[in-house]
């Protein structure tokens, strides 16, 4: 994580709506954040760029969100940042789905302006478990 004040996330969310509470959120906590509606910008994004932190949807038009986090994990210069699932399906068995995926931890949508910023946190420090 870098040491400046406040964490760098790129946000993947194709959702018009979300995408802007997500925006909301993150200026709310203070956060650096670049965002992307689909899957090949995001992997674009990331080539050119470092983030501490990668909020990920699942279904994305083109490349989903499965296939994004799979080639992050995959490439040297990504694989360390941790990416987290934006996603409805919080259902059971979605837990080992992700971590087998090879994210670091989901967000259920929809959210509340609280759960998502400790959420947010608690990834960028370490403290929350999948």
């Amino acid at each position: 994580m870098r040491m400046s004040s406040k964490a760098k996330i790129l946000v993947v969310e194709d959702n018009p709506v979300n995408l802007e509470l997500f925006a909301d959120l993150l200026n709310v906590g203070g956060y650096e954040y670049v965002n992307t509606s689909k899957g090949e910008e995001a992997l674009e994004i990331s080539r050119k760029e470092s983030f501490d932190l990668v909020l990920l949807d699942i279904q994305l038009p083109g490349i989903d969100g499965l296939t994004v986090a799979k080639t992050l994990k995959s490439n040297a210069s990504t694989k360390h940042t941790k990416i987290i699932a934006l996603t409805a399906y919080a259902m059971k068995g979605d837990r080992e789905m992700f971590l087998e995926k090879g994210f670091d931890g989901y967000i259920a949508k929809p959210v509340t302006m609280k759960e998502f910023l400790e959420a947010v946190e608690g990834y960028l420090k370490g403290s929350n478990e999948l």
